[in-house]
């Protein structure tokens, strides 16, 4: 199903580590190599997608240190909820949404801290709610992983119990009576005494609801148990979509799912990760690429390359293009769907280096390019029905986000596709999610 004529795109802007989407990002011109830690520096990134009407920042998480601080900078901020902390008190509008685990956290801990930020942001947080797969991460914890089946079981338990417990403080409970002596009404904060398998919480939460009563759940994940989750509980998914043709069938198939559930399917929304690299040309962005690839091992992505395109490469030749005789022999590979992209860039007669410079082997598509290649990309999956919107990876904050905003934004919004300004001020507004104060009565 494509998004109805009238319909425009929601933008949800990642921010994880401070320097960019791409290892190298700390090591650019412009960037300075202490970001990681200055709060004034993403505050500033969070100001600059609120100049852009974009819907929200979103902090990806997982608590583990999986890179090499060797050459590279940690993938993660330092503290989801502490970053989008500060940035809430230098914005005004901006969706603040950030992962916390229901594997390695407890209900009571994410239901305090994302409704306190959901407060101190006047309504502007969301919670993206997965398990943990990492086992190292789970090792910090001091935990093995469960299998699958009961990570997601404790999912919908650890939602079901943050729920009620955003809820246990009744809507109009805070009196704030001062000649009456009484601070709340205390018939209207009540227990919730919830227990399943893995999580309880006895409760009440003493927090008061936000503008937007509380926060909106997001869910990122694939396969039946991540689309039940999304379907019953998230009013926005990310999902890693490398086609059209994947993202339609991801979306359509939440939509689906929602509707079983009793919910309507316009209330779940479908983020493509997407990766621009914004130049004045497709050459000047690739030789923006390659400066970002000088801190990655290129040897072992030219063999990668190779085994997306069904060739045995060599780093030697990684500034040639294929030959002849590869040309006529390569063939995507099956199993992987980046592969199609991969060979249809080698055939355009790139170098190996120029080839990986376009990110064929990136977790999103990848547009190098000026931002009219990169808002064409976008319109093109948007009215393909292909998602609702973007989550945006961009190669390098420190000017990416400003050239993003400056030049892809004012075409997305002369075209129709992107919003000129914010309708409302809560997250829920952004979203167009419907009210909602502790579990959706709607769920069984």
């Amino acid at each position: 199903m494509s998004p109805s004529p009238d319909s425009q795109m929601l933008l949800a802007l990642q921010v994880a580590n401070g320097y960019g989407a791409q290892p190298g990002a700390w090591r650019m011109p412009g960037v300075d190599p202490s970001s990681y830690v200055d709060m004034d520096v993403m505050t500033r990134y969070a100001q600059a997608a609120e100049r852009g009407k974009i819907q929200l920042i979103f902090l990806a998480d997982t608590p583990v240190l999986d890179v090499d601080l060797e050459r590279e900078a940690p993938h993660h901020a330092i503290d989801p909820l502490v970053v989008l902390t500060s940035m809430a008190r230098g914005t005004e509008r901006i969706g603040l949404v950030a992962t916390a685990s229901t594997t390695l956290n407890e209900p009571f801990t994410i239901a305090r801290q994302f409704k306190a930020l959901d407060v101190a942001s006047r309504g502007r947080a969301g919670w993206n709610a997965v398990p943990t797969s990492h086992p190292d991460a789970a090792a910090n914890y001091g935990i093995t992983l469960p299998p699958r089946e009961q990570k997601y079981e404790r999912v919908h338990e650890v939602v079901q119990v943050v729920q009620a417990l955003w809820g246990s403080w009744g809507i109009d409970a805070w009196v704030r009576d001062v000649d009456g002596k009484r601070f709340a009404d205390m018939s209207r904060i009540q227990p919730v005494n919830l227990r399943g398998r893995h999580v309880s919480s006895a409760g009440p939460l003493p927090i008061p609801p936000s503008e937007q009563g509380q926060p909106v759940i997001f869910q990122a994940g694939g396969g039946v148990h991540g689309l039940e989750v999304a379907a019953r509980y998230a009013s926005g998914v990310y999902a890693n979509p490398f086609t059209i043709e994947e993202g339609r069938a991801h979306r359509d198939a939440l939509r689906a799912a929602a509707e079983r559930v009793g919910r309507n399917p316009d209330e779940v929304k479908l983020f493509a990760g997407f990766m621009p690299s914004i130049a004045s040309s497709r050459r000047t962005a690739l030789d923006r690429r390659r400066k970002l690839d000088e801190s990655v091992d290129l040897n072992q992505r030219v063999r990668y390359l190779g085994a997306l395109i069904g060739l045995p490469l060599s780093p030697d030749q990684l500034d040639e293009p294929l030959n002849g005789q590869q040309l006529a022999a390569a063939h995507p590979s099956p199993g992987d769907p980046r592969s199609r992209r991969a060979l249809e860039v080698a055939r355009e007669g790139w170098t190996l280096r120029d080839v990986l410079a376009h990110g064929v082997i990136d977790y999103h598509p990848v547009v190098t390019g000026t931002a009219a290649d990169v808002a064409d990309h976008m319109q093109e999956w948007f009215e393909a029905g292909a998602c609702d919107g973007f989550s945006l990876a961009i190669d390098v904050y420190a000017d990416g986000i400003d050239a993003f905003v400056d030049q892809v934004v004012p075409l997305l919004q002369e075209r129709g596709l992107f919003h000129h300004d914010y309708a409302g001020t809560t997250l829920r507004d952004h979203l167009g999610a419907p009210a909602q104060y502790g579990p959706d009565p709607r769920l069984s």
